[in-house]
């Protein structure tokens, strides 16, 4: 038994996506914001994608700006060069809603849906 598990193991490692990425989770923004921001970003180099965002007015804009320099840093440190980078992929899942009540008239409640995200970046070398 013990041998199958290592054998399990040894395949999920040889198959492992060795491209450098970042995450970021339990992010306040809802994900539908967040996904605009994120399809003007994927595919371009990394410098012009860092310049999109630090003059963005978006407010989900300087997280990005975070988890950008946080995959180019992981991309130099498996030894790419920054010039080459590219964003290859990027998406947005839901993360745990905080549901809160808003009080209204006649002693009635209203559901309050605090979103959030987990925001994944991976980068690759342009071919």
């Amino acid at each position: 038994m013990a041998t199958r598990i290592r054998e399990k193991t040894e395949a999920i490692r040889k198959n492992r996506d060795n491209r450098p990425r970042a995450i970021v989770k339990h992010v306040r923004i809802s994900p539908s914001k967040v996904k605009f921001v994120l399809n003007n970003i994927r595919g371009k180099k990394v410098e012009v994608a860092l310049a999109l965002m630090e003059n963005s007015t978006q407010g989900v804009a300087e997280v990005l700006v975070k988890l950008l320099k946080s995959a180019i840093a992981n991309a130099e440190n498996k030894g790419l060069n920054r010039a080459d980078l590219i964003v290859a992929e990027t998406w947005v899942a839901p993360g745990p809603t905080m549901k809160r009540i808003n009080i209204r008239a006649r002693g009635r409640a209203d559901r309050l849906l605090k979103r959030t995200c987990h925001i994944t970046m991976i980068l690759d070398e342009a071919k």
